[in-house]
């Protein structure tokens, strides 16, 4: 069964090679249908654009705009209705090599429900209805404040957002000369409250147009200034009401973002954040052990353990990407394998004759084969945070924890 890891895995790297698509014209269909849509009523509307296309006056765009809308209506014979969230269709003569073009075709299920019927006929596919989905939803609002600086930011996903850093023009308290203290103490919170209101209203226009998609919101600094900030009127009533909690933290500036993010994944474990760190430190634990303990890194190691059924969890770095590209010459049958995908036909080592792709592997996909087969969990991290990071750059975007120790044959 597919985690949902994988499937917005899936569902990103579909758009990732669609937005890279074109047509010689306005050949390329992208046919959005809701999920409440009647079929029948698709149906109709394609047959009207289908007697409409027939006077394009390019041969060459009609014939293969018509050959599109057939190729769509022939796969809507199969579906009684749309599926729960909706159905997406790409199709049409996407541009090759010279100008040559080919029919691809593309239907794709997406992770939330289509919201708007669409049709349109373009040199690209318009993906813009399917890239809104992507956006994180794990959102948390974030402030670091004291009296001499503050910075407003976000934290999506694992990935943290500045939206703005002030330093304030609040004088120190040592006492000016030629100033009664009273008069000079009197001037230091006038400075600190217009800064209070100023960074109230940085935070206000950033966190209130997502107001309903913020989770929480966190603030953190040194002192009682925090606390000060909250209680008054800075903040809207909306804001805070979502405030979870606030945390003594030394930095109020970029860093100090970082640290009341780490102050914050450390008590509340249910963030994107906190269940990446707690898996990835688990790994990092594991091959801290003197025997090496029951972690695994490495391509052929994550291979063998996952063809063993030894391994417990999968860790996979989302911004892997590794494929495999088999070319056959027709003539003698000898093979090339690249890493990436050339951009001329290779030719063959020994009669120089122009070698046929016959197979494309994605090392993810063969991965998740390979742990669906030997019930392994797969968890996707980003590269956002220093754990995830630190996965892609040294053990190469694979990690995992086996279920036992292997044997060492004597």
């Amino acid at each position: 069964m597919e985690s949902e890891d994988y499937k917005r895995y899936e569902f990103k790297k579909a758009l990732e090679e669609l937005k890279d698509l074109h047509g010689r014209g306005t050949e390329l269909i992208s046919l959005y249908i809701p999920p409440d849509k009647q079929i029948s009523d698709v149906v109709q509307y394609l047959r009207e654009e289908y007697s409409t296309s027939s006077n394009i006056k390019s041969k060459s765009t009609r014939k293969n705009v018509l050959a599109a809308i057939e190729s769509i209506m022939s796969r809507l014979k199969y579906y009684k209705q749309p599926p729960e969230t909706g159905l997406v269709f790409f199709v049409g003569h996407i541009a090759t090599r010279g100008d040559q073009t080919e029919m691809y075709t593309k239907i794709i299920e997406p992770p939330e429900p289509i919201q708007t019927f669409m049709y349109k006929c373009d040199s690209n596919f318009h993906l813009e209805q399917l890239e809104s989905q992507l956006k994180e939803k794990d959102i948390y609002g974030l402030i670091v404040i004291d009296r001499k600086e503050a910075t407003v930011g976000f934290l999506k996903g694992t990935r943290i957002e500045v939206v703005d850093y002030e330093q304030s023009l609040v004088p120190s308290k040592h006492h000016q000369g030629g100033q009664s203290s009273r008069r000079f103490e009197r001037l230091i919170e006038i400075a600190a409250n217009d800064f209070f209101k100023k960074i109230g209203e940085i935070a206000n226009n950033a966190f209130m147009p997502l107001i309903k998609d913020i989770n929480a919101v966190f603030i953190g600094g040194p002192g009682a200034t925090k606390e000060y900030f909250l209680e008054k009127d800075y903040l809207r009533n909306e804001i805070k009401q979502k405030v979870k909690d606030l945390f003594d933290i030394g930095y109020t500036d970029e860093s100090g973002l970082r640290e009341l993010v780490e102050k914050a994944s450390e008590s509340i474990k249910d963030m994107k954040i906190s269940r990446e760190k707690d898996i990835i430190n688990r790994f990092l634990r594991e091959i801290k052990k003197p025997e090496g303990g029951l972690g695994v890194y490495g391509e052929d190691a994550i291979i063998n353990a996952l063809k063993s059924k030894n391994l417990d969890l999968l860790i996979i770095s989302d911004t892997l990407k590794k494929r495999r590209y088999t070319y056959k010459c027709p003539v003698c049958n000898d093979t090339k394998t690249f890493t990436e995908k050339p951009r001329e036909t290779p030719l063959c080592d020994k009669d120089n004759s122009e070698m046929e792709l016959v197979d494309e592997d994605d090392l993810v996909e063969d991965l998740y084969k390979l742990a669906d087969e030997a019930g392994t969990n797969v968890v996707f991290v980003s590269e956002d945070s220093d754990e995830g990071r630190l996965i892609k750059t040294a053990f190469g975007g694979l990690a995992g924890i086996m279920r036992y120790v292997p044997a060492i044959a004597p």
